[in-house]
């Protein structure tokens, strides 16, 4: 008994921690264009932890249809983070096959006991490698990169953490480059991957085609000029006004056939979707017209080859959803989306063939 009573007591202080720094770092913008502008940005500190995890070869895997095992391998380190930590109240980002999380500096056994955790859990259950790696901010910093945060209220129960500064970036190549791994334990328990669920048969394109989109600015480029750039891209897409959401009741269909959609709990799970993100860059999964699609590429490949941008996409037919549920907290529900026919994954693939420098694909 005593012993719980201590992990309560443990939890309780990490989420009074967790909270307290994230209230003095950023409050939500209920807005989307504002977290383009870089003013609405703070700097993390630099004892702050930064995990990061990506499945190996994850485009060889999508080649075999297992799209969804690559986004559940990809959510699953939020939901072990999470349950593990006793709070969502931390901040991440899903990228469709990983994510990316930051914790303070007392939250590092929570962080490397659910990085091994998930890495095994995707070898075994998954047959898929995960990679995973940690570092903390001021060796980010001390390599020239930044690791700096804003809150996006998607909901009035979903909020998502954007990240800018080009550090996320950065650790990621350090990371797939072998350095900060989290070496595997020699006792592995399985993560607590409690509300992680994918209850929703993909998404079917309402407008032509679902885009996965992926615009970075390039190094020591203006904030300001790409944050231009961005408003540009969202008003042709139309996902400045949701427009553009690829979810609708129309194609909503339960993985469980005999469940009917409730109208109002449905808007509840499309209003609370991270179709729209900031992620070093902007990171989206909308629905679009073919017209839409070549008009904002016609603008990025210009953009490009001014040496402003570097950018990747990749159109398919349908959107999947991966759903997380807190424990005890059912108005809480986060939806990550990705396309199903490699979104992510493969537009990071086009965007690697010619990423820095930018005068390489001339």
């Amino acid at each position: 008994m005593q012993s719980v009573q201590s992990g309560a007591s443990a939890t309780k202080a990490r989420k009074r921690s967790a909270g307290n720094d994230q209230q003095n770092t950023a409050r939500a913008h209920s807005e989307f264009l504002r977290v383009l502008d870089p003013s609405a940005y703070v700097a993390l500190p630099d004892d702050w932890l930064i995990g990061i995890t990506d499945v190996v070869d994850s485009t060889s895997a999508i080649k075999s249809g297992r799209y969804q095992d690559v986004n559940y391998a990809g959510a699953s380190v939020i939901a072990a983070v999470g349950n593990a930590w006793g709070s969502f109240d931390f901040l991440f980002v899903f990228r469709g096959d990983g994510a990316a999380f930051a914790l303070p500096p007392d939250g590092i056994m929570t962080a490397t006991s659910a990085l091994r955790q998930v890495v095994a859990f995707a070898s075994a259950n998954l047959n898929l490698a995960l990679r995973a790696g940690l570092v903390r901010v001021g060796e980010i910093r001390a390599n020239g990169r930044d690791v700096r945060i804003a809150h996006y209220a998607a909901s009035e129960n979903a909020t998502y953490a954007m990240f800018a500064g080009g550090g996320l970036k950065w650790a990621e190549r350090q990371i797939k480059n072998g350095r900060y791994l989290v070496k595997p334990g020699s006792y592995t328990t399985k993560p607590d991957l409690t509300g992680l669920t994918c209850d929703w048969e993909p998404f079917p394109s309402q407008r032509g085609e679902i885009l996965s989109l992926l615009v970075e600015p390039v190094e020591d480029g203006s904030p300001e000029a790409f944050a231009s750039l961005a408003k540009c891209v969202l008003s042709v897409l139309g996902a400045g006004t949701r427009q553009a959401k690829p979810l609708s009741r129309d194609t909503a269909i339960p993985r469980d056939g005999t469940r009917s959609v409730d109208l109002d709990a449905w808007l509840a799970v499309a209003s609370s979707s991270d179709f729209r993100k900031y992620d070093d860059g902007l990171r989206l999964t909308l629905d679009c017209t073919s017209k839409q699609i070549e008009a904002v590429e016609a603008i990025l490949v210009a953009a490009r080859t001014k040496g402003e941008v570097n950018f990747g996409l990749h159109r398919q037919s349908h959107a999947l959803m991966t759903c997380f549920v807190p424990s005890g907290k059912p108005d809480s529900h986060l939806h990550f989306l990705d396309g199903m026919g490699g979104g992510y994954a493969k537009a990071a693939e086009m965007m690697g063939a010619s990423d820095f420098p930018m005068v390489s694909s001339r």
